[in-house]
Formats: structure tokens, C-alpha cells, sequence
């Protein structure tokens, strides 16, 4: 009973932060069926089941605070279902030492680029509302959903801030559309599993312990991103990417670096990722103090614009008036002259 109370606390606090941000909810629930002794292929197999219930109330309740796009779900949700289901059938066959640490890198780049994107630029407007084409999102899809189920996460991590990156939607639609359309790629891996490893290791009931606390925690975070400042977002968002991909390079074969030199990074991503949290929230409130002042000042130039051309109305029907007056003046002096002759 412990273990599933912990499970539910997990897929709570998992599905709190991946509702919110856009990833982590595969990553840190396998992370702990691991810790548990779960063998890689049934830890994932096991998340993926609990994801089919957690990402359909995720996607209902994006889809209720208007955070979905979906387009964007239809072009990256689909191929993203057929590489979580190749995925998934060759797990067991398949190494991913290698791949990690290389997506990783490129995963990092992607999360130092949001991170100082929306820190110092705030959010990127000048492609913002242009569509997001499918000769980018389908191959996106399928490489997120193939890493997604070979590793037990990465739909968001990979997803997430690829789309960011380009600028082209807002932070709240980017997440709410990737966390509805891994709805796709959770059934597709979960069928998957099931032609590959049928029911073998998979345990029903931790599955269900993650999927109650995350659909707790799934319209919390829905209503939590589309209240929080798309400029804020952002920054946090880089800033769990850089520090996740960040703990995979030096834990990699590549690095493997000590446990102090971890933590000192670790230390030193914290301050930074705090600085720029911060400074994206001082730069909101000046952002939001500014808005209102530039409206006022907006109606006031409208109201003198409209107060200037009530004021010269009068004026210029006096002197139309004015003129037709002369006009009729001329015409009868005119008139008087011709009747004498």
C-alpha cells in the first residue's frame, strides 16, 4: 500500500509539472518504477498504460482552457503514434546508450536557445499565429515518439521545445497541443508493448496509482498554464530542459562525471535558471504596468482628435453659411442690374 501511495504521489507531482510545462512525466515516473527494480521494457510499458488515462484528461481539460491547437495535434500526433509503436515493438533489441547522450546535446542546445530566447527576447512574435508546417512536425513526431517509448519519456522533452523554438505558437498552445497529442503516442506504445511483451512484468496496479494521482493533478495544470505569464513560461521551460539534458550528459559514459563535480553544476544551473525566472518576471510587471499606460494615452489622443473636429465643425458650417449668404447677395445685386438696363 505504501508503494502505490507513493506511486500516486508521483504520477500527481509528474503530471503537475508535464501538465504545466510541457514534459516530464515519462521521465520522472519511469525514473522511479526503476528505482523500484522494473526492468526498462515493462517499467515504460507500465508508464505508457497510466498515460493513455492521464494524457486523455490532460487533453480535455487544454482543450476546455483553449490551450490546444489542433492542427498541430493531428500533424505531430499521428506520426509520433507510429514511431512510439516501432518503438515500443523493439525495445528489447534495441540500445540507446549511445543515442541518449547525442539527444541529449542536441536537447540542450534546443533548451539553452528557450531559455535565453524568452528571458531577454520574451515571447517571439514575429512568427507567431504562421502555421506550423507538417514537413516539420511529422518528422518530429516520429523521432519523439520512437525516443518516447524506447526510453519511457521524451515525447515532451523532444516536442516541446522544438516547437517553442520556432517561434510560431504560444507557449501555453505548445503545451497543451504536445500534451494532447501524446495521447496518441501513449495508445500506440501500449499496443506495442503488447504485441512485444504481452503482460509480462507490467504491474495493473502501480499503473493505476499513476494514472489517479495524474488525473488529479492534470485540470490544475491546465488552468495553471493558461495563467501563468507566456514569458515566464518560457524561461522555465528552457530551464527544466537544460537542466534534465544536463544530468543526462554528465551521468553519460561520455563524461561520467563525479558526484561532487554533479553537484557543483547542478548549484550553478539553479542560480542561473533562478536569475532568468526572475528577470522574466520583472520584465512582465513592467510589460504590464506599461500596457495600461499606453491604452490611456491611446483614448486620450483619440478623444483630442474628436474633441479638435467638434470644435472646427461649427466653424465650418458658419462659413458655408457664410458663403451661400454672399452667393445669394451677388446673384440679387446681379439680377437688380439687369432689370434696370
Amino acid at each position: 500500500m505504501r508503494t502505490l501511495i507513493l506511486l500516486a504521489l508521483a504520477g500527481l507531482g509528474a503530471q503537475l509539472v508535464d501538465g504545466s510545462l510541457g514534459m516530464a512525466y515519462g521521465v520522472t515516473s519511469t525514473t522511479l518504477l526503476l528505482a523500484f527494480g522494473t526492468n526498462p521494457a515493462a517499467a515504460s510499458a507500465t508508464v505508457h498504460l497510466a498515460e493513455i488515462g492521464t494524457t486523455l484528461a490532460s487533453g480535455v481539460a487544454h482543450w476546455r482552457f483553449g490551450n490546444v491547437d489542433w492542427r498541430v495535434v493531428a500533424k505531430i500526433g499521428l506520426p509520433g503514434a507510429v514511431g512510439a509503436f516501432a518503438g515500443a515493438t523493439v525495445l528489447s533489441n534495441l540500445s540507446t546508450e549511445l543515442a541518449e547522450p547525442v539527444m541529449a546535446l542536441i536537447l540542450l542546445g534546443l533548451g539553452a536557445y528557450v531559455l535565453t530566447r524568452f528571458t531577454f527576447l520574451g515571447l517571439p512574435t514575429g512568427n507567431l499565429n504562421k502555421p506550423l508546417r507538417k514537413r516539420f512536425l511529422s518528422p518530429l513526431g516520429v523521432v519523439a515518439g520512437f525516443l518516447d517509448a524506447t526510453g519511457g519519456g521524451g515525447w515532451g522533452p523532444v516536442g516541446t521545445p522544438a516547437i517553442l523554438a520556432s517561434g510560431r505558437l504560444e507557449p501555453r498552445k505548445v503545451i497543451g497541443s504536445v500534451d494532447t497529442s501524446e495521447f496518441l503516442v501513449a495508445v500506440a506504445a501500449s499496443l506495442g508493448f503488447l504485441f512485444g511483451l504481452g503482460s509480462e512484468g507490467v504491474d495493473l496496479a502501480w499503473a493505476g496509482a499513476l494514472l489517479v494521482g495524474g488525473l488529479i493533478a492534470a485540470p490544475i495544470a491546465a488552468w495553471l498554464v493558461r495563467h501563468v505569464p507566456p514569458r515566464l513560461l518560457g524561461s522555465a521551460v528552457g530551464g527544466v530542459i537544460v537542466l534534465t539534458n544536463i544530468r543526462t550528459l554528465l551521468k553519460s559514459d561520455w563524461l561520467n562525471a563525479s558526484d561532487s563535480t554533479q553537484w557543483v553544476v547542478y548549484a550553478l544551473i539553479y542560480v542561473l535558471w533562478a536569475a532568468a525566472v526572475a528577470h522574466s518576471f520583472r520584465e512582465h510587471r513592467k510589460q504590464t504596468r506599461i500596457a495600461p499606460e499606453a491604452k490611456t494615452a491611446a483614448k486620450a489622443d483619440a478623444g483630442t482628435d474628436t474633441g479638435t473636429d467638434a470644435e472646427t465643425a461649427p466653424e465650418t458650417e458658419a462659413a458655408r453659411a457664410e458663403g451661400a449668404s454672399a452667393q445669394t447677395e451677388v446673384a440679387a445685386r446681379t439680377g437688380g442690374g439687369s432689370s434696370s438696363a
